[in-house]
């Protein structure tokens, strides 16, 4: 192609994304505009977000977990939300997996004002962005125009969702077959600036690591100190810890959770490799120096994640309730 003609094409390309708003496929930013009478879905869902969050803080950190857990396994098609002996939701990987019920609610919400037109899929990754930017991270723009789709089985999510043991080379290439490339990878994992983990996750790195009988040595005294007693060794209880250890910023998106794992304060095995592989530590030490560009990237990184396997058109359905297909 000749360089005029493809200036060309870009010249146009612009045009129409003037003229029509962003658009990725068949997705476009205000899908529902103008579907729900005089009804602004999109305020409608913030304003219960902000009502769940406001009884429950850790609505910020469940819908942006859910969120993974769902474009991760048959993309972004809400299977995470099909009720079943053998659906996504009762893999052992998404054992406590919290947001469920709250998009269930929020999507009651809406189907009072809006039947039978938003999709649960859509209801999660705009509940997402209102949990996000209520919880100090910048607001930005989301695609809508998702299905849902029909088929949720929970095999698939157990071999689909990354353990918190994965070497990062290897999560790298995961993320990469979901179209996400190393950058988002590493601003993605920024969204354990929220949430907690509980010690199934981490256990092992707390008393015999890889089998050395031996805590794992990347682990700061005072954390190690912190975990073991948060869970020790002999208990069955499964307690759980913040993943970002920041004081005071448990419930805040922030770049803290990159400060803390540049102190070898990382809980899990994957956040404390972040810092220290050689090809992720320099975008994890930059991120941590300017909280501006954590902010700046992290919704552009939830929006790239949220076109994973997107369903449209007659490939999925609009279900009335998130738990079963229609």
């Amino acid at each position: 192609m000749r360089i005029s003609s493809l200036f060309s094409m870009m010249f146009l390309g612009l045009i129409l994304v003037t003229l029509v708003g962003h658009c990725y496929g068949q997705l476009k930013v205000g899908f529902y505009e103008g579907k729900c009478g005089g009804n602004n879905v999109e305020n409608v869902i913030y304003n219960v977000v902000k009502q769940k969050i406001k009884a429950d803080p850790d609505t910020v950190s469940d819908l942006v977990r859910v969120s993974f857990h769902d474009c991760f396994v048959r993309g972004c098609d809400g299977s995470i939300f099909l009720d079943g002996a053998n659906a996504e939701k009762s893999a052992p990987v998404n054992k406590g997996l919290g947001g469920l019920k709250a998009v269930d609610d929020i999507k009651a919400a809406v189907e009072k004002v809006c039947p039978g037109v938003v999709s649960c899929t859509d209801v999660l990754v705009i509940g997402a962005r209102a949990a996000i930017s209520l919880a100090g991270g910048k607001w930005f723009e989301v695609e809508t125009g998702r299905r849902d789709g029909f088929v949720s089985r929970k095999n698939e999510a157990q071999a689909s969702i990354p353990p918190p043991t994965m070497p990062v080379p290897q999560a790298i290439q995961l993320f990469a077959s979901k179209g996400l490339n190393k950058d988002d990878f590493v601003v993605l994992l920024g969204g354990h600036t929220v949430g907690t983990a509980h010690c199934h996750s981490f256990r092992e790195r707390l008393y015999n690591f890889r089998n050395t009988k031996k805590p794992d040595s990347t682990i700061s005294p005072t954390l190690l100190q912190l975990l073991q007693k948060t869970c020790p060794r002999n208990s069955q209880t499964d307690n759980e810890t913040f993943l970002d250890q920041t004081p005071n910023s448990h419930f805040k998106i922030d770049n803290g959770y990159y400060k803390q794992i540049l102190a070898h304060n990382g809980v899990m095995e994957i956040d404390q490799n972040l810092a220290l592989y050689p090809s992720t530590r320099c975008l994890v030490t930059g991120l941590a120096h300017n909280p501006n560009q954590f902010l700046e990237r992290f919704g552009p990184a939830m929006v790239k994640m949220a076109r994973i396997g997107v369903l449209t058109g007659s490939q999925g359905e609009i279900r009335k309730s998130c738990g079963s297909v229609n």
